[in-house]
């Protein structure tokens, strides 16, 4: 059975350091375990300190991006809108700027295969071209995903 692969980005309204995101880095290390003690989480991209916020994505400094897998729709629904992710995906606006375009994709890949940023870079710019494909999907393209649906932060 495939995994589902999701890259979502963020993009800051400060860098990191200054007081008006601190809040969210310094829960970021709490939400980070929270999901990989999570039943069904696979894999999350992160560097040495723990995180991806250090990677760079893009030529845009102020991006962050999350990377993960994991091993169904359902198991990242449930991380997402209810653990302690939900109070943070709730002040997002605080500490991210609105995005124009797609910044959240899906896909599915084989169990064991680890996607790299540029691949998950290239389904996002897939999605923002064509719309949903099978190789590029939302939420909304997840039949068993239902939590998204009365959940969702916004």
């Amino acid at each position: 059975m495939p995994h589902l692969a999701e890259l979502n980005l963020a993009k800051l309204r400060h860098p990191k350091g200054d007081p008006r995101v601190a809040e969210f880095f310094d829960a970021l290390d709490r939400v980070n375990a929270t999901a990989e003690r999570m039943p069904g989480f696979v894999w999350r991209l992160k560097d040495e300190g723990g995180n991806a916020t250090d990677i760079p994505f893009g030529e845009a400094s102020l991006v962050i991006a999350n990377l993960t897998v994991w091993e169904t729709p359902e198991a990242l629904e449930k991380y997402v809108f209810q653990t302690v992710h939900t109070a943070f995906y709730r002040k997002r606006d605080q500490w991210f700027e609105r995005m124009t375009g797609p910044q959240l994709v899906f896909w599915w890949i084989e169990p064991g295969h680890i996607p790299t940023l540029a691949e998950a870079s290239a389904r996002l710019d897939e999605l923002a071209a064509k719309g949903p494909t099978e190789r590029a999907f939302g939420w909304s393209d997840l039949k068993s995903a239902e939590l998204w649906r009365t959940q969702r932060c916004a």
